[in-house]
């Protein structure tokens, strides 16, 4: 079993900065890529960010200059930094990681439960 557990979510007044944190845990050999989505009420699910395992990083343009994304390999954990939040950033935040749990596994993608972002003054 692979388990994604994000934190760090809650209210923020405009302008503000939170920290997520995405950690993952179970049986895991390797993970490779690593995201952060969010998805908004009445929205499609949005890519933000995605790095490698070699720390190669991608950012949307909707929140480039603003957010930035980092992973910890040892701790199997990948953050979402965002700064300059507005309220149009208010969503549900996801993470995502594709890993395999065997030396001879493919990689699947497995998701987090999510936390909300709620950006308001």
């Amino acid at each position: 079993q692979v388990h994604l557990v994000e934190s760090g979510g809650g209210l923020v007044q405009p302008g503000g900065s939170l920290r997520l944190s995405c950690a993952a845990s179970g049986t895991i050999f390797s993970i490779n890529a690593m995201g952060w989505f969010r998805q908004a009420p009445g929205k499609q699910r949005e890519l933000l960010a995605t790095i490698t395992s070699g720390d190669s990083t991608d950012i949307a343009d909707s929140v480039k200059g603003r957010f930035t994304i980092s992973r910890n390999n040892a701790k199997n954990t990948v953050y979402l930094q965002m700064n300059s939040l507005k309220p149009e950033d208010t969503a549900v935040y996801y993470c995502s990681a594709s890993i395999s749990v065997y030396f001879y596994s493919k990689y699947e993608d497995y998701w987090g439960q999510g936390t909300q972002v709620t950006v308001s003054s």
